[in-house]
């Protein structure tokens, strides 16, 4: 296993592990330089040989051809003995003077901040504002010599891949030409040459190409180091002193600590390490924190303090003490168990919280003696997952969804068929025909919803895994049908069209003069009518119905038992755990009421209709507008499947067409969607089945399956 890249982000943590790495690199040059003293030894021993040869060889004659016969292979000085000396002593000499400085500023500045930590606050504010630049100065002039002989090391370890190769390779060169007799041998061994020869001049170009690419790299970081830190598993690390509380006559003593810290497990680890005795680790101490309180001047003698407990040491609080007020912010902020809302949490909405947290949640909520007292911004008690539940229970219970029955039929209309501009311009018209409550309430969640998008490269959810959840809550019709059901896919589009024009649908008025959506017939020219889903004929081509999986991110395709996949307006945790339920009957909802196994919460839905958002709202407001990163969930949601009837034989459609056949289009046709397929007059079909979707068929031309209008295609 090689040598691990010296990072130069690191450098501004200057933590044991990249020390490590450093002394790793600074070994393996030590044995480098040992190797070339070796091995300048053997051929400057070799040559000394070389010169004795004739000397005792007999005959003048013989003693004149070994001097010629010889005199090229003196050539080793020049082509081995010399570069690698040179290379010893340029390179890996200037890279010992960089070590040297190296150390001498890592003693000098410890040095000056274990002194500057050690003043008092009650100095004057000019001295302590003198002394806090002064080590911020010092600080940047260590972290630009580490980040230099970072480079020098990561750049003599390239070097010596061709600069002590090449010699060698020069040496075989010369020794093979001088051989005579191993000719066959030097035919034989010229293909690895010319191999070496490639990869050492494709290792100098490599060189020559990164090095610019890594000092420009390098000057970034200088000018900006807080915007180039490497991601990492940890929310925070760094280093902190911790007080060591001695007995009583002896006070107490602070020691520094290497110290890292993971939100999702509230982990707190600290390895005690000195840089100036030679970087040597204690014992790592890791614990459980409950809290994290900033300490007051007034309390301790020392500046950039705080305090944090452990959950296995209740009430004795430690206390730690950041090298400057800018890290002990962050420091508490990463602490803080309430800071931040998990708007980057993998899988929001998706994932499904607890079924019987879930319901207390809401019980809480709806009673007005407690409502005021539920504090959602404890991620202690409420996870983000029960929230989120919660949040689409109580839309799902409501006796009228919010986008409402009446309207319902009109707002899957556009969402069937037309152009996007007039999908748009349809539902900002039926949006502003809701009432005004829920008019309000749908902006408030699809604003919601919109940021909850912008943050879907860490959250996963997309504006079509949205549309997946919330279609079924938001949109329900009234009577549960099997053309209900088909249209299912058509809310989520609904929803997708809310998130994606937010800001126009609900900040600008509709254009008074659009037309209110009604079904119409219109067949496209030349060619019959296509079949519609319901009896009659509808005004566009129908739109082919499939899996709703294709139109999910991949991130999002992994199942679990926790998964959120809502399936129908009627979905409820009761299919999570048996504890609460919604009763249903087979021609729908019964005014939704939730039954409670306490039987104490009643039917908190229509008991309670002035407290159905005050809290919930709060919360979403506050997700909306919080840019706060957190620690993302391990947990992602699979997407919903609806399961379609299988379609009957209708019209002139062959019963036996189950069986793949050949087909040839009568008419002409251009997709409308990246489902359909385009085609001209005559073309030939492979492989021609049922689709899903009544009126369409499924076949392949030219390579490419999708969906064939029915009517515009004879069987062959």
């Amino acid at each position: 296993m090689g040598l691990l890249a010296l990072e130069f982000s690191d450098c501004y943590l200057d933590s044991p592990q990249l020390r490590d790495r450093i002394r790793a690199h600074e070994a393996e040059l030590d044995r480098t330089n040992k190797f070339i003293k070796e091995l300048l030894k053997d051929g400057k021993t070799l040559i000394a040989a070389t010169k004795i040869i004739p000397l005792l060889s007999r005959g003048k004659k013989c003693i004149k051809r070994s001097e010629i016969n010889f005199l090229g292979f003196l050539s080793v000085t020049e082509t081995l003995i010399k570069p690698l000396e040179r290379f010893r002593k340029e390179q890996l000499g200037a890279v010992k003077e960089e070590k040297k400085k190296f150390d001498k500023e890592t003693e000098k500045n410890y040095s000056l901040i274990d002194k500057h930590l050690s003043l008092s606050p009650k100095k004057k504010e000019l001295q302590l504002q003198e002394a806090d630049c002064q080590v911020e100065q010092n600080r940047r002039h260590f972290y630009e010599v580490s980040l230099e002989y970072v480079c020098k090391l990561q750049e003599i370890q390239e070097r010596k891949t061709f600069e002590c190769v090449e010699p060698v390779l020069s040496f075989f060169q010369g020794l093979f030409t001088f051989y005579h007799q191993g000719y066959e041998l030097a035919k034989d061994f010229n293909h690895y040459k010319m191999d070496l020869q490639i990869n050492i001049q494709n290792t100098r170009n490599r060189f020559e190409g990164t090095r610019s690419e890594v000092e420009e790299l390098m000057n970034k970081i200088k000018r900006n180091p807080q915007e180039h830190k490497r991601a990492d598993q940890f929310t925070m690390e760094g280093y902190l002193y911790v007080q060591e509380k001695r007995p009583a006559p002896f006070g107490s003593s602070w020691v520094k600590h290497y110290c890292t810290y993971k939100k999702q497990t509230k982990t707190f680890s600290m390895i005690p390490f000195e840089h100036r005795s030679g970087g040597k680790a204690g014992d790592l101490e890791a614990f459980f924190l409950t809290y994290c309180t900033k300490r007051n001047t007034d309390t301790i003698d020392r500046r950039f303090c705080f305090d944090m407990e452990a959950a296995d040491r209740p009430g004795i609080p430690v206390t730690m003490q950041a090298f400057s007020e800018d890290e002990r912010k962050l420091w508490v902020e990463a602490l803080d168990s309430k800071g931040g809302v998990c708007i980057n949490d993998q899988g929001l909405y998706r994932v499904v919280g607890v079924s019987s947290k879930v319901q207390r949640l809401l019980n809480l909520l709806m009673d007005a003696k407690t409502c005021s007292e539920v504090d959602l911004e404890n991620s202690v008690e409420w996870e983000v997952k029960t929230i989120t539940s919660a949040m689409k229970q109580y839309l799902r219970s409501l006796p009228e969804p919010l986008m409402t029955y009446e309207l319902h039929g009109k707002f899957i209309i556009p969402a069937k068929s037309g152009s996007p501009e007039s999908r748009v311009s349809a539902v900002h018209f039926l949006v502003h025909k809701l009432p005004e409550k829920n008019k309000e309430m749908l902006d408030i969640l699809v604003k919601h919803l919109a940021n909850v998008s912008n943050h879907a490269k860490k959250n996963l959810m997309t504006v079509a895994n949205l549309g997946v959840v919330f279609g079924p809550t938001l949109m329900r019709p009234q009577e549960e049908t099997v053309a209900a059901i088909m249209d299912l896919k058509f809310q989520n589009i609904v929803v997708e069209i809310l998130i994606e024009n937010h800001e126009k649908i609900f900040r600008t008025l509709p254009d008074a003069t659009f037309p209110e959506p009604i079904s119409t017939s219109i067949s496209p020219p030349n060619a019959p009518p296509r079949q519609s889903r319901r009896q009659g004929q509808r005004n566009k081509r129908p739109v082919a119905v499939y899996n709703l999986c294709l139109d999910l991110d991949d991130g999002d395709s992994h199942s679990s038992p926790k998964e959120d996949t809502p399936t129908g307006s009627m979905d409820s945790l009761s299919s999570q755990s048996p504890t609460p339920a919604i009763s249903s009957s087979p021609s729908g909802p019964d005014k939704n009421h939730l039954i409670l196994d306490s039987g104490d919460g009643g039917e908190w839905a229509t008991n309670h209709p002035n407290l159905t958002r005050s809290s919930m709202v709060s919360w979403m407001n506050t997700t909306s507008t919080t840019t706060a990163t957190s620690a993302t969930a391990t947990a992602t949601a699979a997407p919903s499947s609806i399961p379609f009837p299988t379609p009957t034989t209708a019209g002139d459609r062959p019963a036996e067409s189950a069986v793949p056949r050949k087909a040839r289009a009568v008419y002409p046709c251009e997709a409308e969607h990246s489902s359909e397929l385009s085609f001209r007059v005559g073309a030939i079909f492979e492989d021609v089945q049922l689709s899903r979707e009544p009126g369409w068929l499924e076949g392949t031309l030219n390579g490419k399956r999708g969906l064939i209008p029915e009517n515009y295609v004879q069987f062959l």
